[in-house]
């Protein structure tokens, strides 16, 4: 990269920052409620942090039309950090997670049935913004909501007999991740007036680094403590979800090539008691970190982010196109 390409870059981050602030005002304001206890629940995970990915995204890919940063580019940021909040809110209940962002899960707090009600309150916060930008922005988020909640669904259901449960997963975390970071960069590229070409391609490059993304964190949820990740190690496997680590476990057994330590955590997943024994998930976490599994998983994350930059080959904006591959390598190099 020219040294001129690189102060362009730090330029655009700058840039973005800058409207990052103004997206998380505005965030604060659409989630505030005259009432003090609604106010509280509905602005607890944002007022917790995150990374603020989507609303980046829609900013960055804005950079690729003639209006970067406009009134209805923001408008979108907050749309889609506001679906994605509102996503956590209903994720947390479904896994029984005790903390979100370092902080109380909403249900620990509030119980499930008010978290599930905040929830909903946060989408209906998101679709009057999304409302304000045109029929066609409606129907688009309306459509990521669909596909967010099959995504979900299907987890939970599981693949039919006969699926490939490896790739009927990919598609679970193209549907339930990808599509909301493919919708962002759309918002990004339509409503700042880029080609069509150009706004294929981010859509093709947030499709996969969504997934990617998701990859890692199923790395993660492994991995790392839950003072980094802000996250309780092994919650997945708690609530008896199949990330890729045991599907691949599973695809090994079903071709008779699994190891010995392998069919061991397999058999403790048979007992059922990760989710009455602290120390069997303890357990259970340990020997997963320690097999080969987890780089498959680590290395599979690593492949679709390549993927995910292999569809903005062709973008002419070399700032921009080099802040993507740059913002795929960031969601992806935490488990480096």
């Amino acid at each position: 990269m020219s040294n001129l390409t690189q102060q362009r870059l730090e330029e655009l981050e700058d840039r973005i920052s800058e409207s990052l602030v103004q997206v998380e005002n505005r965030l604060n304001s659409v989630l505030s409620d005259d009432r003090g206890v609604l106010d509280d629940i509905i602005g607890h995970l944002a007022k917790a942090g995150g990374k603020r990915m989507r609303p980046g995204l829609v900013l960055l890919c804005s950079n690729l039309g003639t209006r970067p940063f406009s009134e209805e580019v923001l408008r979108a940021s907050v749309v889609v950090e506001l679906t994605h909040l509102a996503t956590l809110y209903h994720d947390d209940v479904m896994d029984s997670a005790p903390t979100r962002r370092g902080v109380n899960a909403v249900q620990r707090v509030w119980g499930n049935n008010r978290a599930v009600l905040a929830g909903d309150l946060v989408f209906a916060r998101a679709s009057q913004v999304v409302a304000t930008l045109g029929p066609q922005a409606v129907l688009q988020h309306a459509v990521t909501f669909d596909r967010l909640c099959r995504g979900q669904l299907n987890e939970t259901f599981g693949p039919e007999a006969g699926q490939d449960a490896v790739q009927f997963y990919i598609q679970v975390l193209a549907d339930k991740t990808g599509s909301l970071v493919a919708q962002s960069a759309r918002f990004g590229a339509e409503l700042s007036g880029a080609p069509e070409a150009v706004t294929k391609a981010v859509v093709q490059f947030g499709e996969k680094i969504g997934v990617a993304f998701q990859l890692a964190d199923d790395v993660i949820d492994l991995s790392s403590d839950s003072a980094d990740s802000g996250k309780t190690p092994g919650t997945d496997l708690r609530e008896g979800v199949d990330t890729m680590p045991i599907l691949l476990l599973r695809q090994d057994a079903a071709r008779g090539v699994l190891d010995e330590d392998g069919q061991k955590i397999l058999a403790e997943l048979s007992r059922g008691t990760l989710v009455s024994e602290d120390a069997a998930l303890e357990r259970v976490v340990q020997m997963l970190r320690a097999h080969s599994v987890l780089e498959r998983t680590r290395q599979l994350a690593f492949s679709w982010c390549e993927d995910a930059k292999a569809a903005i080959s062709s973008l002419g904006d070399k700032e921009v196109k080099a802040a993507l591959e740059k913002f795929a390598d960031t969601l992806v190099n935490r488990i480096a």
